[in-house]
């Protein structure tokens, strides 16, 4: 649009009335002289063809009839159906007055002219009303395809974002931009931050901004201005506030979402690229905890194999043979917190590759079992997996995860204790529930919801060695088959239980 004032055509639709803007010449004027001035002309323009034909050509009737029709056709596509019809009525009067007989009264003398006079008269003002609705038209069908013009450079504005600029302030500009407004306020309700854009400022809108973002409302406190929700999904989640021009409310809704979507996106994207970045993070800990770990081994090896050949060595119960033999079991449990702690890393990383193979459950457990026999001091293990029970899954992932469940159980129950490894279908048939329940041990409410959380550890484990990260790399590893662990608890003791994807069959 130029930098001429408008025309405000005002017309009803659906939504409540609707102001369309369009050049006019008179445009330094106020509406009321403007319409005065065009309702001057439009008398102007009949007295001018009445002149010419009065003092210049002698004509008959129906040609004067017929050159006022073009004024009126002229006036009616020129500035509406008000001029023409004004138009229409002086025409009316001139031709009565100056071409019908008697001339210069008011008067007919003859029936035939006042048919014609009538006929003029309707035809003129028929006319004026089909040609002004005919510009209405136009005009209606211009401003709707500058509208989505308007609509469409913002949308591509919106998809060339490159991200060096906040969202909503990109936003905001790329709006004033595209419709030319000298003010535009965002409110994002995720940043809780106002943006604003154009050449002149909107103070006075942050509370209507905060109102609408959260009420999800559209208020118009003064002409020229609009203050809407944003919404996504049916809930708002900003305000939008557009001041200099007059838009219509599909305008509006569209910019709105428009701007909904772009905020969204933009929120997608962070997402993505700090995902992104937390991956690589992943890797890079799990990489330099590999290391680490390497770095580790050796000298507790060289550690471990000194204090077991010093121990070896020593009286049974002098005390220098106890401090070795605690030497060799911390050197164990320093091992075990670094080869967990870079586990962990890795399975969040995504540094690794399930490598699935169809496994029978009642074998998996066995090998857990005979892998922990010789710490079992006084428990007795069980093994109640279905003997027929297939799972299709990553046998040394999981052999890791039943491990350290049955570990567990080991460690927080009492002597003469049973401990239980089980699998068994699930109620649907296509998943497979993994349990490993011990009995006699329980967890309090407290620990319960933070258990599988890294390095926590309960009330009741502070005496007992351990890194606290056993049971988040067993949840870890059920996830990564498309499973999950959850804990049971009841008065036999403590079950964890395993559920997984069954596989093809």
């Amino acid at each position: 649009m130029d930098g001429r004032a408008r025309v405000r055509l005002v017309r009803p639709t659906l939504s409540g009335w609707t102001v369309l803007a369009f050049p006019d010449r008179f445009g330094g004027m106020s509406t009321a002289l403007r319409s005065t001035v065009r309702s001057a002309v439009a008398v102007a323009a009949v007295g001018a063809v009445t002149l010419v034909f009065v003092a210049v050509l002698a004509v008959n009737p129906t040609t004067v009839a017929l050159s006022y029709l073009v004024v009126i056709l002229t006036l009616a596509s020129t500035w509406g159906i008000f001029e023409a019809t004004l138009a229409s009525l002086a025409g009316v009067a001139c031709l009565n007055f100056f071409f019908l007989p008697p001339v210069g009264t008011f008067t007919i003398a003859d029936p035939q002219n006042w048919i014609a006079l009538l006929a003029f008269m309707a035809t003129g003002i028929v006319t004026s009303q089909l040609s002004g609705r005919a510009r209405l038209r136009t005009m209606e069908t211009l401003a709707r395809q500058r509208d989505l013009e308007q609509l469409y450079a913002l949308g591509r504005a919106l998809l060339l974002w490159d991200g060096t600029s906040p969202p909503a302030q990109a936003v905001a500009s790329d709006i004033a931009a595209a419709f030319g407004l000298p003010s535009v306020a965002l409110y994002d309700r995720h940043a809780d931050a106002i943006a604003r854009a154009g050449a002149v400022d909107l103070p006075d809108v942050d509370a209507a901004l905060h109102e609408v973002a959260l009420q999800g409302t559209v208020l118009q406190p003064r002409p020229n201005l609009v203050i809407t929700a944003i919404r996504l999904g049916g809930a708002p989640i900003g305000g939008l506030a557009m001041a200099g021009e007059t838009l219509t409310d599909t305008v509006v809704q569209s910019v709105a979402n428009l701007a909904a979507i772009a905020l969204e996106r933009a929120r997608g994207q962070d997402a993505i690229t700090r995902a992104e970045a937390a991956r690589h993070s992943g890797e890079l800990r799990a990489t330099l905890l590999d290391a680490v770990a390497h770095e580790f081994k050796t000298p507790l090896t060289s550690v471990k194999a000194a204090a077991s050949a010093l121990a070896e060595k020593l009286p049974a119960g002098a005390s220098e043979h106890e401090l070795a033999t605690i030497i060799c079991e911390e050197s164990d449990r320093l091992e075990g917190l670094v080869n967990d702690a870079t586990q962990v890393l890795r399975l969040e990383s995504g540094d690794f590759r399930l490598r699935k193979a169809r496994v029978r459950v009642h074998d998996l457990a066995a090998q857990t079992i005979a892998e922990l026999t010789a710490r079992l001091d006084g428990r007795t293990f069980v093994n109640a997996a279905t003997p027929d029970l297939v799972v299709e899954i990553d046998s040394s992932l999981m052999r890791v995860a039943l491990r350290h469940l049955a570990d567990n159980a080991i460690k927080y129950s009492r002597a003469g204790s049973t401990i239980t490894i089980g699998a068994s279908p699930g109620p649907t048939g296509g998943t497979v529930d993994l349990i490993v329940h011990n009995t006699g041990s329980q967890v309090a409410a407290d620990d319960a919801a933070r258990l599988f959380d890294r390095f926590y550890r309960g009330g009741q484990s502070r005496s007992i060695a351990g890194s606290g990260m056993g049971l988040a790399i067993v949840r870890q590893i059920a996830r990564a088959h498309g499973g999950d662990v959850a804990l049971e608890a009841d008065v036999s003791g403590t079950s964890f239980r395993i559920t997984l994807p069954r596989g093809t069959p």
